[in-house]
């Protein structure tokens, strides 16, 4: 009885992770990139499809991290970390990596606390990068 109750005890917390991470989500990230992921094409990046490629990319998960909406997101790495890891199956399961690892909150907080360049910049050669290995 004790191990069942353990063992429900976890499912409850691996679900109200999840359930966190898509709340933060819908409260921090839903208003430009819509609740399935598509943006706002030529003003917000759809997501779909594109997080797993860009997370194939050397740079990318820092990417991920460091736009705007990601590093200034009102939510403590943690949290951030978990919206991400959240997003990436949800909306790019068919191009997630298959050697995804999922961001730690120390990750988060390390490209978080280092100074960003030229985010346009750095998509462009994400982009670019990731239409060169289709080719």
């Amino acid at each position: 009885m004790v191990r069942r109750c353990a063992a429900t005890a976890l499912l409850l917390v691996g679900n109200l992770g999840h359930a966190d991470a898509r709340f933060d989500y819908m409260m921090s990230c839903q208003g430009c990139h819509r609740d399935d992921g598509r943006g706002n094409p030529g003003n917000v990046p759809d997501l779909r499809d594109e997080l797993g490629l860009l997370l194939a990319e050397p740079g990318g998960r820092r990417y991920l991290v460091q736009v705007p909406g990601s590093r200034n997101a009102a939510m403590d790495d943690a949290a951030l970390a978990a919206v991400l890891n959240w997003m990436a199956p949800e909306f790019s399961a068919a191009t997630l990596p298959a050697d995804f690892k999922p961001f730690t909150a120390d990750e988060v907080r390390r490209f978080r606390n280092e100074p960003i360049g030229d985010i346009a910049a750095d998509r462009a050669k994400l982009i670019e990068e990731i239409n060169r290995h289709d080719r």
